[in-house]
């Protein structure tokens, strides 16, 4: 790992987040491959550390997000939704704002972030992706939306996000149904900037990352508080927030969770 700050050094390769410094650019990874990438609370709790280590480290000024391969990420993991229920407290995934006061996955940031989407973006996972400044997706990618089927609501912005994105009577069939959207019609469809070679994702997204680097950063903060202040709706992420905490009042159980998990897996995996 080359970094620029001894505080990042302590994310090694064992870690279930990875934090890498290079060349002005931190790329963040979230390296839990076996369980697709699943969200555990440990997995929540460091992606925001590891933000919030670049975003403090003045040798950064562009930050990607990605998965170690094949996936992305998968959503929260079911295998803890399931039994305790424990990545929804603290994380906003309910709706709620996380532990740093922010509606949202991630902490406040002022530098950009890329998600640069290497294979599934699932739910909480897609959520993620939609929280990132824009998207660079690899050939292998895919994206849904099974919140309905898991039977917990979004609470990171999907509703709100995922129309601006796309559209929404795009986004209400992709949470309807359930189904995936390849990445070529995520493209069509504006949902991510560019579809390229799965070898290539890294090359290319750091390569966009280099040009960001290259331009006057007080610059390009300002611009990306400016979007950000356009495109946020206060309103209707309280909708959503609403919404998901009343029906993790009444509706959501670890236990119902457990029971649809099979079925979940299976149905993710055939599409």
């Amino acid at each position: 790992m080359t970094t620029t700050d001894s505080a990042t050094a302590s994310l090694t390769g064992d870690d279930v987040v990875l934090l890498d410094v290079t060349d002005r650019v931190a790329t963040i990874t979230i390296n839990r491959p076996d369980a697709r990438n699943a969200l555990s609370s440990e997995v929540l709790a460091k992606i925001p550390e590891a933000m919030q280590r670049a975003e403090r480290d003045a040798d950064v000024d562009v930050m990607i997000l990605t998965g170690t391969d094949p996936a992305f990420t998968a959503g929260l993991d079911l295998k803890e939704l399931g039994s305790t229920g424990g990545n929804l407290d603290g994380s906003g995934a309910d709706g709620s704002v996380n532990t740093h006061g922010v509606r949202g996955p991630f902490p406040k940031l002022t530098k950009p972030l890329i998600g640069a989407i290497n294979g599934v973006a699932v739910t909480g996972g897609f959520e993620l992706a939609l929280n990132c400044d824009f998207l660079v997706a690899s050939e292998h990618a895919k994206f849904g939306d099974t919140h309905a089927r898991v039977g917990v609501m979004p609470g990171w912005g999907l509703t709100v996000l995922l129309p601006q994105a796309i559209g929404v009577r795009r986004a209400r069939e992709m949470s309807f149904t359930g189904n995936f959207m390849l990445a070529d019609e995520a493209l069509r469809c504006g949902l991510v900037n560019h579809v390229v070679p799965h070898g290539e994702l890294m090359a290319f997204t750091r390569q966009l990352a280099a040009d960001i680097v290259g331009n006057e950063q007080d610059g390009v903060r300002q611009i990306r508080e400016t979007y950000s202040a356009i495109a946020t709706n206060d309103d209707d992420w309280e909708t959503e927030s609403r919404d998901g905490r009343a029906w993790r009042r009444s509706h959501f159980s670890p236990e119902k969770v457990a029971e649809r998990r099979a079925k979940i897996q299976s149905r993710g995996q055939s599409q």
